[in-house]
């Protein structure tokens, strides 16, 4: 079906620029009463063909088209079909070889850049590797380490000792879960097998669910709400915005060095729904603008303390990008001027009459 509708629109798009040309060539025939010009626009028009339908086979078919327009109505005898002319004949044969170079042309810069596009997407999935072993290293030797010492030296262990090896191996444990979820869903969205649910969901709703969901791990860590006092109601999938809102509050606790303000904020312009989640913390580095929701930032501290590689890696943030483009919105993220940060996503609103 896909290929079908494929296939029609490129035919369409043919003609158009096949209608184009005759038409204009008619024009600059009856204006400068020359048909000079005429082989000149066809071979344009071929070449468009070639560059927007991106294959030989329309490219050949246009040209075959234009070689019968302009032997048909631009050549003598007029409204005629004749070939028997050397001068028709060359014409013919000169707009063919310039069909098939253009489109051989096209078809290999095309390919070049989808290379490169899969190259690039390799680059980035050894990237996504090298960070998920760098960064799940922490949490896994933490957990192997904790247990083990549990299981060899439990008689010598006071309880206080012991609830403390299990606590690490809880938190780490959490941690990890929270990571392969993320990871799933990045998947997921990116290998296009999620499909979006989305309807109409109340924004008061929405941020209830996300302070829910966000306290359960982090209870003493209070957010400061701002939305509109009217009812708004906002097309998306709200399991995966809560996600998103969640994992960006949860970057702002586990990055954003004394912290003492987090706040969530969502306000309407036109036709967009804006949620900001901003925090007075330390900010972001500037070496990690570029790769912020790649996810493919790997710590060069090595040294570092165990809870602060665990969080280096930004896959939550990766997670982020990737609903957020699906519902096609915008997400981005920038250094405030006084301090800390502002993570920023959009989404849009719901027609009004789209609803009917």
């Amino acid at each position: 079906m896909k290929k079908t509708k494929s296939i029609i629109i490129n035919l369409m798009y043919m003609m158009l620029i096949l209608v184009v040309a005759f038409m204009l060539s008619l024009t600059v025939g009856n204006v400068f009463h020359t048909d000079s010009l005429i082989p000149a626009i066809f071979t344009l028009a071929v070449f468009l063909i070639s560059i927007i339908t991106g294959g030989y086979i329309y490219g050949v078919i246009g040209s075959i088209l234009s070689v019968l327009a302009l032997n048909y109505a631009f050549a003598f005898p007029y409204f005629k079909f004749n070939f028997s002319i050397s001068e028709n004949l060359v014409s013919a044969i000169i707009m063919l070889i310039i069909t098939v170079i253009s489109s051989t042309l096209i078809i290999q810069v095309k390919q070049n850049e989808k290379t490169k596009a899969e190259a690039e997407k390799e680059k980035m999935r050894a990237n996504l590797l090298r960070a998920i072993s760098h960064d799940l290293r922490s949490p896994l030797t933490t957990i192997y380490g904790s247990s083990a010492v549990i299981i060899e030296k439990h008689n010598e262990l006071s309880n206080e000792q012991s609830l403390k090896l299990v606590k690490g191996i809880n938190e780490d444990s959490q941690w990890l879960i929270s990571m392969v979820e993320n990871l799933l869903s990045v998947t997921k969205i990116d290998s296009g097998n999620v499909k979006l649910n989305k309807i109409p969901t109340v924004l008061e709703e929405l941020i209830d669910a996300v302070l829910v969901k966000f306290r359960k791990r982090y209870p003493e860590q209070r957010v400061i709400v701002d939305i509109p006092d009217e009812f708004v109601t906002i097309p998306m999938d709200a399991l995966l915005i809560e996600q998103v809102i969640v994992n960006i509050l949860e970057n702002a606790v586990q990055h954003a060095k004394g912290m003492s303000e987090l706040i969530l904020k969502c306000f309407v312009v036109g036709e967009n729904a804006i949620f900001e989640i901003i925090d007075d913390g330390c900010g972001i580095a500037k070496e990690r603008m570029n790769n912020l929701f790649t996810g493919y930032y790997v710590s060069e501290n090595a040294d570092a303390p165990v809870d602060v590689r665990k969080n280096g890696m930004g896959i939550g943030l990766s997670v982020c990008a990737s609903i957020i483009k699906a519902h096609e919105g915008t997400i981005s993220a920038e250094n405030r001027k006084t301090k800390g940060s502002c993570f920023r996503f959009s989404l849009k609103m719901e027609a009004e009459d789209s609803e009917q």
